[in-house]
């Protein structure tokens, strides 16, 4: 019998809510064949750690690499020390590094398992003081960490960069003597604004369309060094855009929260691949639309993957920075971690009444792995709340 939650309104009322009593998504056996499909996974915090958990990072390690095991038994590859990770909202380059090894050294031992790593400034705090050579110089030390533990690279966007750089030619500058210098071609990560306000302007421009020259030109110029490009704008078509200039051999990686089941599906010019903070939310559901397209069954991806869109506006609204939060609220409603509670106390960046409607989404989407177990947790989370 499916169970009925009182549940918050905007208007300040509980209505009764049923859960959809729905199968949940199972996810296919084998690995994905359609399409490179990278999730950006969050970390587990350790709830217990003797720590200022506003100002210092402790991570549950076990249960932090369980789940990166279980990302990789569906097929997915992992991005790790992402934005999902709360790289830059206090995840520590310290701390991000003792993950990127653990991780890495975790992917050897599993047959198939792809992974690649976020490199970034994030050690460097921007200010007037900072100049490129600085920012070359901290975005050569997470690069040449990576590389020494035998990750591949993923080049995140830098705060400090985009506080510095004058202009479109020293993002080139820049790009162009880290590509000279890594050994394998690298994911080049374009992070909008509304993932972080501080990367207002990147590649040079406030305007996506100038950037995005100034992008390509740099892609086109170290093609051969680079795997592909994800653009996280949330704009289906700038990504389309950008997509159809790209030079032979460079990806387009979706970060578009969005849009991902569009333009992962593509059309006659083309595909994106896909990596996606989302897919750590939804990894069997994208598992298994993944493995529908492979088939051949545009239909039957597009039955599995929709449903999970509206799931994903709702985690990624403004402001999007915070979409941490419904990520690591899901992965505690499905049983994959034992609590709720974040790095500096992000659990708290989004309301009761938020949690709530993703908790409706969920189950409509059918993510809910055991809408039992989610029920109860969320039958907990309100009681918390005063809503017993």
């Amino acid at each position: 019998m499916a169970r009925t939650l009182r549940l918050p309104r905007a208007d300040g009322t509980l209505t009764a809510y049923r859960l959809t009593g729905a199968t949940p998504v199972a996810p296919p056996a084998g690995p994905i064949r359609s399409r490179i499909a990278y999730a950006a996974v969050h970390v587990v915090a350790d709830p217990l750690a003797a720590i200022n958990p506003t100002l210092e990072a402790a991570l549950d390690w076990d249960a932090t690499l369980a789940y990166r095991r279980y990302i990789w038994s569906l097929g997915l590859a992992v991005a790790e020390a992402m934005d999902t990770s709360q790289r830059g909202m206090g995840f520590d380059w310290s701390t991000a590094k003792e993950l990127i090894r653990r991780a890495v050294a975790e992917a050897r031992g599993i047959p198939g398992a792809v992974i690649a790593s976020g490199a970034g400034t994030d050690h460097l705090e921007p200010g007037q003081r900072v100049a490129l050579a600085d920012v070359e110089a901290a975005y050569e030390e997470q690069c040449a960490f990576i590389e020494s533990v035998g990750g591949r690279i993923i080049l995140m966007a830098s705060r400090a960069l985009a506080a510095c750089a004058k202009g479109g030619d020293d993002y080139a500058k820049v790009y162009g003597k880290l590509l000279e210098q890594v050994s394998e071609p690298v994911i080049i990560h374009w992070l909008g604004e509304m993932f972080d306000p501080a990367l207002a302007g990147y590649w040079g421009a406030t305007d996506h369309t100038a950037a995005m020259e100034t992008c390509l030109a740099i892609v086109t110029e170290h093609a051969a060094k680079i795997d592909g490009i994800k653009i996280s704008l949330l704009s289906k078509e700038k990504e389309i855009a950008m997509r159809r200039h790209l030079p032979a051999g460079v990806r387009m990686y979706t970060g578009d929260d969005f849009n991902y089941a569009e333009l992962i599906a593509g059309d006659e010019d083309g595909h994106s691949d896909a990596l996606l903070g989302i897919f750590d939310a939804i990894a069997p559901a994208a598992s298994a639309g993944l493995a529908r397209l492979a088939a051949g069954d545009l239909q039957g991806f597009h039955g599995i993957l929709e449903p999970t869109v509206p799931l994903s506006r709702h985690i990624f609204r403004a402001p999007t920075r915070f979409y941490k939060t419904g990520v690591v609220f899901l992965a505690w409603l499905n049983g994959l971690q034992d609590h709720f509670v974040m790095i500096g106390g992000q659990q708290s960046a989004r309301s009761l009444l938020h949690l709530a409607e993703l908790f409706r989404l969920a189950d409509k989407a059918r993510v809910l792995h055991d809408p039992e177990l989610a029920a109860a947790r969320m039958g907990k989370l309100l009681a918390v709340h005063g809503l017993a």
